[in-house]
């Protein structure tokens, strides 16, 4: 079995892979204050609870947008499986030619997404990142990561929203049934929802117009589900894309 773990700013994505079959998906909270010890019982603790032997991992894949975390979560695995994990960087090897201004900036989150979105749907494409940043990856019709665009995730834009509005509140982010609410809750959603899918429309378009020609459109990320269900345009929802990527990087290294 292979071990991959996808540490982003808000959560830690944990999959178990047997062979290409995805097993187990599970999540535990991103914590700077936890020590290594800490992390080791809480993986641990998942996979005693879905009846997975802990000493049957024969490898271990680690992504991470959080490196003050890499170390401590890496010897976190390493103590529970046995096995020390490849954590996605430079020199790791992907298959995918990277041409950005610095390569070595690029996020494993966004590498390992881009390597997934190419396997399974080809170049080019567009792909889709909507966690506690929003974050979309362009590869073009060659197969060469060429760069992107970051923008606030939604949750933490409206979070602050209502922080900083005295007369706004928290908000379930579901569409309501109108674009225009008729009301202060309604009128959010209407933004949170369909405002973001208009905007990964509008960047689709921008994205297209720029590169020349059509291109295939995936999703992935805590909102996107519903983001993505509300967008004009044609895009796939995989929310195990990274997982998916992680455990393709992992099958490059092996040797």
């Amino acid at each position: 079995m292979l071990l991959v773990l996808d540490m982003g700013n808000t959560n830690i994505t944990i999959g178990i892979f047997a062979g290409e079959k995805l097993r187990l998906e599970s999540r535990i909270a991103t914590d700077h204050t936890k020590m290594e010890d800490q992390y080791a019982v809480e993986l641990l603790d998942i996979l005693r609870l879905y009846g997975v032997n802990e000493r049957d991992f024969e490898g271990a894949v680690v992504s991470s947008v959080v490196p003050p975390l890499n170390h401590v979560i890496c010897r976190a695995v390493e103590k529970v499986t046995g096995v020390a994990p490849l954590l996605v960087g430079p020199g790791i090897r992907t298959g995918m030619d990277v041409r950005i201004d610095n390569p070595a900036q690029l996020g494993a989150d966004l590498l390992v997404g881009a390597v997934a979105a190419v396997a399974r749907f080809g170049a080019p494409c567009i792909v889709w990142d909507l966690g506690t940043a929003t974050t979309v990856s362009v590869v073009d019709k060659s197969g060469v990561f060429r760069g992107g665009a970051i923008m606030p995730g939604v949750g933490v834009s409206f979070e602050t929203l209502a922080s900083r509005a005295s007369q706004l509140q928290s908000i379930s982010f579901e569409a309501p049934e109108k674009v225009v609410g008729g009301n202060t809750i309604a009128s959010m959603q209407s933004g949170a929802v369909y405002g973001t899918a208009a905007m990964l429309d509008g960047m689709c378009d921008r994205i297209e117009a720029e590169m020349g020609y059509p291109m295939a459109v995936v999703a992935t990320g805590g909102l996107g589900r519903e983001i993505v269900r509300h967008c004009r345009r044609e895009i796939v929802y995989d929310d195990t894309l990274l997982l998916t990527g992680l455990r393709l990087v992992y099958e490059k290294n092996r040797k």
